[in-house]
């Protein structure tokens, strides 16, 4: 007569894969939401005036909004038209870090 034992290790493997799917999820799933909602509201708060830095790196200030196309005064009379999602919530915030420095 043979007697097959199992093993304790094939009870674990679904609460293994569930911590793993845990792990994945906190730690790289909901940042990433949080982040994306954050720079959502920063682009619905933009308003005509404020001081911004696009994804490309160019520094100026929001000088018309119309719908998603924004327009900046880069320097003097020279203006550029950007879509919303060019602005850098990031890199603003780093712009205005360093003014509030020096």
């Amino acid at each position: 007569m043979i007697i097959l034992q199992t093993s304790g290790g094939a009870a674990l493997q679904p609460l293994i894969l569930v911590a793993m799917f845990a792990v994945v999820y906190f730690f790289m799933i909901r940042p990433q939401q949080r982040k994306a909602k954050e720079q959502d509201l920063f682009m619905d708060e933009l308003a005509k005036g404020d001081e911004v830095v696009t994804s490309g790196g160019m520094v100026g200030k929001i000088s018309k909004i119309e719908g998603s196309i924004i327009t900046l005064s880069l320097d003097g009379k020279t203006t550029a038209r950007f879509t919303k999602g060019a602005i850098s919530k990031e890199m603003t915030d780093a712009l205005k870090a360093a003014n509030e420095k020096s």
